[in-house]
């Protein structure tokens, strides 16, 4: 057992200077420029904390020509009118406001695109959620050479200690992992929260219906647009994701739905994320083998070197009791991730299938493999 842990750990350990290497190698990537007409989706539904302000963060952008299109489900819905108020204080900016009805698909998110889409009018389309707030000059961070690209975030967490656990998390551990892919086999995937493509990539893909059946359905266009051949990136225009504040208990629901489809959309990689969690690995291997403890502090060291570095890229900060805390709540969900296929998601109960697709169980519904 201390051999398999010893390998773990250092598994883990070339993980960590592979992350430092890979921010590096990001940083190197020259920024955008972007000067072309550009849509911006956002999909809305009900008022999180601080969405005046992300919304307002769009409509103050520094940037020759671009539209606004949101997209909410009904009139009754109180992000309706907060979209009105805001048209009202920029009428210099072009925007609309497209009523969806009630989702006919089980991704509300890609149902409210969908009914979008046939409004945008520009070729580079932004699709960005409603928890994102941008500084004036993201549209012109853009970079235009890619077919698709993600857009890193800098979490922010909100009062409660739980989000502001999970933006450490998405901070130092996600971004790792997503800027480690880059380096080491180029750009397969996308992930949201804030991604931009070509009007032409999504008929490509198959269209918003096809995507539609997957939860995580930014991960398959990404997928999906790479295996066409078309130019999939990581931009350098971070922007702010604002986590909100949540109960225990609701954090963690969505943390374990997010861990639960990770492991059905790609369970190769959800396998080796145990490869960026060094610390719970090395206490582990301490608790095993006592006598090598000098491991354990030289794994934390490079740990936090890792995640220092992960922190810079995005310009955020992390507590160090806080991102120790992190590393053992990430290690718990990761194993709670392997078992059970249900979620539950805006109120309703999904059963998660093999190739990452979803489906609603109703009373009718037999759960089972």
């Amino acid at each position: 057992m201390s051999w398999i842990l010893l390998a773990l750990v250092t598994g883990a350990s070339v993980f960590c200077v592979l992350a430092i290497l890979a921010v590096r190698s990001w940083k190197k990537q020259l920024a955008g420029q972007c000067s072309e007409p550009v849509t911006v989706l956002k999909p809305l539904r009900g008022i999180d904390l601080g969405l005046e302000e992300n919304l307002r963060s769009f409509f103050e952008q520094k940037y020759p020509s671009f539209e606004l299109i949101f997209a909410v489900e009904n009139e009754a819905d109180p992000a309706t009118a907060l979209v009105k108020k805001l048209q009202l204080e920029y009428p210099h900016v072009a925007s609309q406001l497209i009523l969806t009805g009630t989702p006919e698909w089980h991704n509300a998110k890609v149902w409210q695109l969908s009914r979008a889409w046939p409004h945008v009018t520009h070729d580079l389309v932004v699709m960005s959620d409603s928890d994102i707030r941008v500084t004036p000059d993201f549209l012109s961070q853009l970079d235009p050479k890619f077919d698709l690209a993600t857009c890193p975030y800098r979490a922010l967490g909100g009062p409660s200690i739980w989000s502001m656990l999970e933006a450490i998390g998405m901070n130092t551990e996600f971004l790792a992992g997503v800027l480690t892919a880059r380096m080491l086999d180029d750009v397969k995937f996308a992930v949201g929260p804030t991604l931009y493509c070509r009007r032409k990539v999504i008929d490509l893909v198959g269209g918003w219906e096809e995507l539609q059946e997957f939860l995580a359905e930014d991960f398959v266009l990404g997928q999906r647009a790479a295996e066409r051949g078309l130019n999939v990136g990581i931009c350098r225009a971070v922007v702010e994701h604002r986590i909100g504040s949540e109960s225990l208990m609701k954090n963690f629901s969505h943390r374990l739905r997010w861990y639960r489809s990770t492991r059905r959309s790609r369970p190769a990689g959800y396998v080796g994320q145990l490869f960026t969690m060094p610390v719970p690995l090395a206490l582990a291997l301490v608790i095993v083998r006592p006598e090598w403890g000098w491991i354990f502090f030289a794994v934390l060291a490079l740990r936090l070197w890792a995640a220092r570095a992960t922190l810079s890229a995005v310009r955020a900060k992390s507590p160090f009791s806080l991102l120790l805390l992190q590393d053992f709540l990430s290690f718990g969900f990761w194993l709670a991730g392997f078992f059970g296929n249900t979620i539950e998601w805006r109120g309703r109960q999904y059963y998660l299938q093999k190739d990452g697709r979803f489906r609603r169980i109703s009373a009718s519904t037999d759960a089972a493999e």
